[in-house]
């Protein structure tokens, strides 16, 4: 999805119309010269065939048949004739986003996705009301209490799962950040570090490296473009994280934080990207790792435009 975002911002800086088209064949749908038999998938086994296994009649994605029954079919049949491809139309819908194009640019939102879910749960009549977030208590487990089936909870938000109050339970922080292609937000993220920092500073390098990650990503898609960034800016609100990333020496306060976290600081003396210190006040990356006031949530969302 973040590589058809970049493709949707692009699409909009050069005010091109982004068509669709249906292809009538696909990989997927190979057929099988040979009998395949594959087990019943995790969850959906029949409870009063447990040991029976199925019969594919067409080769699945990812079936290790798959490729050769592709090939024969297309060298025996389909370079005889071309693909057959309908034109679909401007695009309106992809993957679940709804597509809105106008000369003004291109606005995504999911408004079907979520309409679905309130009628699913019968919530559509509720009026809309703010749930602030605690500032600054934290949740405990409850090591006594009945562990609870999370499954309707998350359903019910939709695909969103970020950890915003960080865990006492095991120290990890969190790791949020927002990546731009000039002013349109392409890509973001809020997700628990996999490593217990020692301190404030290490917890905030490792995030940096994260994002560092996700901006040279987004480098490698867009030289399909055309473009080729150096010297990418990252803003970044730890003056301590931004030290360390810029010091190609490895002392001993950096030693336990994993090696491969370490990759920003080629990065840097190579002037692939230049790290900016920002303060907290015009950090936008605050909406994804902390519970936010009120006024300065809004803020966030307008100026991360998601509010359009």
């Amino acid at each position: 999805m973040e590589a058809i975002g970049i493709f949707l911002a692009y699409a909009a800086h050069k005010s091109f119309s982004v068509f669709q088209m249906d292809v009538k064949t696909a990989f997927l749908h190979g057929s099988l010269k040979e009998d395949v038999y594959v087990c019943q998938p995790e969850g959906f086994i029949d409870a009063d065939y447990p040991s029976h296994v199925y019969k594919l009649k067409k080769a699945l994605y990812g079936l290790r048949q798959a490729p050769r029954a592709w090939y024969i079919q297309l060298f025996s049949d389909l370079m005889k004739s071309r693909f057959e491809m309908s034109m679909i139309g401007e695009m309106t819908f992809f993957v679940g986003l709804e597509v809105n194009q106008s000369p003004c640019g291109i606005f995504l939102n999911q408004s079907n996705y979520v309409l679905e879910i309130l009628k699913k749960y019968e919530i559509e009549s509720c009026d809309p009301v703010g749930t602030p977030m605690e500032i600054k208590d934290k949740l405990d487990i409850d090591q006594n209490g009945t562990p609870a089936d999370a499954t309707k909870y998350h359903s019910m938000i939709g695909f969103l799962d970020a950890d915003y109050a960080g865990c006492k339970d095991t120290f990890k922080s969190t790791s949020g950040g927002a990546q731009f292609l000039g002013e349109k937000l392409v890509s973001w993220s809020s997700k628990k570090q996999d490593c217990t920092a020692l301190s404030t500073a290490k917890s905030e390098y490792v995030s940096l490296s994260v994002c560092c990650a996700q901006v040279l990503w987004m480098r490698t898609q867009l030289m399909d473009y055309g473009f080729h960034f150096n010297k990418i800016p990252i803003y970044w609100d730890s003056k301590s994280a931004i030290a360390i990333s810029c010091n190609p020496v490895q002392h001993s306060r950096t030693k336990h934080i994993i090696v491969r976290y370490h990759f920003i600081k080629e990065h840097v003396e190579k002037g692939t990207i230049e790290l900016y210190f920002v303060k907290t006040d015009y950090q936008l990356a605050d909406i994804f790792t902390k519970a936010l006031l009120v006024d300065r949530l809004n803020y966030l969302v307008r100026r991360l435009v998601l509010d359009t």
